[in-house]
């Protein structure tokens, strides 16, 4: 649990009057956001971040900006959710994962390790975003299909599009230009086959 000078280090343009401890949990809530008594808070909620219900922050993670927890939601580890991001139900945010932008992860959903939800993602239901699998847009009822490459993680990060890497293309455009983004990125023969065959099955099965 960080202290109060840490905390500071991190917000430099806060004192130690706009910080309180949560009574449940010995977390840190900036005086501008809201915890209630009934969530457990011991990681930080900050800016205008809102934790409601039996929800639990714990660890280092963070919630911050106008991002909204609840139910028996869970962020712990790492974790990250901020912009208006929701997160509510028995949702799980873990590790070193991040849910920003407008994006809402809900119901038995878990999202961890190094993922990203952004922009205006749904992940719901039974869904598991994991590794270092990016979804953004549209609702994802179950999981992703996500595959660690020999180099890349690639993922069917929102409808008709795979993300590798950094690399962010439709299904069309990734058949076509695959030789060419690999050799940018230094690929070799082998590895270009090797993503080859993973976008060609992205195609088949993907969505």
């Amino acid at each position: 649990m960080k202290t109060i000078a840490e905390i500071l280090k991190m917000f430099p343009r806060t004192t130690k009057s706009d910080w309180k401890k949560h009574k449940n949990g010995g977390g840190w809530v900036q005086i501008t956001a809201k915890a209630e008594v009934s969530a457990l808070v011991e990681g930080i909620v900050s800016g205008n971040a809102r934790v409601f219900g039996d929800a639990r922050v714990s660890g280092d993670a963070w919630v911050c900006g106008n991002a909204r927890v609840s139910g028996n939601a869970r962020v712990s580890g790492d974790a990250q959710v901020f912009g208006d991001a929701r997160v509510s139900g028995n949702a799980r945010v873990s590790g070193d994962a991040q849910v920003f932008g407008d994006a809402q992860v809900s119901g038995d959903a878990w999202v961890c390790g190094n993922a990203r939800v952004s922009g205006n993602a749904r992940v719901c239901g039974n869904a598991r975003v994991s590794g270092d699998a990016w979804v953004f847009g549209n609702a994802w009822e179950k999981s992703p299909l996500q595959i660690q490459g020999s180099t890349h993680f690639a993922t069917n990060c929102k409808y008709g599009y795979i993300s590798i890497g950094c690399e962010v293309h439709t299904f069309a455009e990734w058949k076509s230009n695959y030789k060419t983004i690999g050799a940018e990125h230094g690929y070799t023969d082998e590895q270009i086959k090797e993503y080859k065959a993973i976008v060609d099955l992205f195609c088949k099965i993907g969505r």
